[in-house]
């Protein structure tokens, strides 16, 4: 029997997708974004999806699950926020999650944020989730990866996971770990949990994930007449390099990975790379942007939503490969337990 999975803060559905993709059964999802349900819809007929305020959200009205996902809300623990944590409304959701981990006691549990989490507030913010999660009696397994170094999606995005067992709450790590090693507790599901390691191979190049039929005019850097369109095809030269225009300056990614994705595309476009391929300079299209972050190339994107928020919608999203990777690893430790 497939394990059964239920998701909050759903987006688009990019960890549904990866837990999907990892032989799970997603059977409900909670988004509260009118556009978000427009495309997860479209994407997930098989989903029970709840479109409300998850603050209003009930026990009663979700059926029992194994493991419980969330991608709560970044933009209060971002560099890119304005970094209010808990003083944020956004950030007061998290609180939500750890009461329906509570009332709903799955198998476990499966968290995606930025990498900053852990440092925000001086730590403080991450010593209050553990200490949520731990309330809740569930382990807690802190660490963070970097996509382009763990699968072969070129896009330098770094996240913190975390991700624990029911009645396992004295397994508990104070700061995101390399290695998952507790001294104490060798039998516990937890101890058998593995973080994904890097790959011994360079992620595809980013032609793979370019889909021309996407382009529109508005896309390509060809108006002389533009200083900041003359600036970019000073800049742009290189076939191989992801750029990016950020604000008053073309900056050129070193490593030969995509930058990573942000929500903030969609407004301005200042933040959306662009590439030289085929003799033109243009941005990349939402599509392309969806393809990055490892969607399924059948993926589709509604034609009733602005550009600005499919960006958003993207960049929102998770690298599915990499979540991929974490969900297969907690599918393999909970099948131990039935074995």
């Amino acid at each position: 029997m497939p394990y059964k999975v239920g998701s909050l803060f759903a987006g688009v559905g990019g960890i549904c997708q990866a837990f999907k993709n990892s032989g799970c059964n997603v059977i409900w999802a909670n988004e509260i974004d009118n556009s978000a349900c427009e495309t997860y819809r479209l994407n997930h007929k098989t989903t029970k999806l709840i479109q409300k305020d998850i603050k209003k959200l009930t026990k009663n009205e979700l059926d029992a699950i194994d493991i419980l996902v969330a991608g709560f809300p970044c933009q209060p623990f971002s560099q890119a926020g304005h970094g209010k944590g808990f003083k944020d409304e956004r950030g007061q959701l998290f609180f939500e999650a750890s009461r329906l981990l509570k009332e709903l006691k799955p198998k476990a549990y499966f968290l995606e944020n930025v990498r900053t989490l852990a440092s925000h507030d001086d730590g403080k913010t991450f010593e209050t989730i553990r200490h949520e999660i731990e309330k809740a009696g569930y382990s807690f397994i802190p660490f963070i990866l970097n996509a382009a170094k763990c699968t072969n999606i070129p896009q330098g995005r770094e996240r913190i996971y975390i991700v624990g067992f029911k009645d396992e709450k004295k397994y508990s790590f104070l700061k995101p770990i390399k290695i998952n090693e507790l001294e104490y507790s060798k039998n516990a599901l937890s101890a058998k949990f593995k973080i994904p390691k890097h790959i011994n191979e360079k992620p595809k190049d980013i032609k793979f994930f370019l889909d021309d039929k996407f382009i529109e005019q508005s896309d390509i850097y060809n108006n002389q007449n533009s200083e900041i369109h003359r600036k970019i095809m000073q800049s742009v030269i290189d076939e191989k390099t992801v750029y990016q225009y950020r604000r008053y300056y073309v900056r050129a990614n070193k490593s030969n990975v995509c930058p990573t994705l942000t929500a903030n595309m969609g407004a301005g476009g200042h933040n959306i790379p662009i590439i030289l391929h085929n003799g033109i300079i243009r941005r990349l299209n939402p599509k392309e942007c969806f393809n990055l972050q490892g969607f399924p190339k059948q993926f589709k994107l509604p034609n009733n939503i602005s550009r600005a928020q499919l960006y958003k919608q993207a960049g929102n999203s998770v690298v599915v490969p990499m979540v991929e990777k974490i969900a297969k690893e907690i599918v393999r430790v909970l099948d131990a337990r039935r074995s």
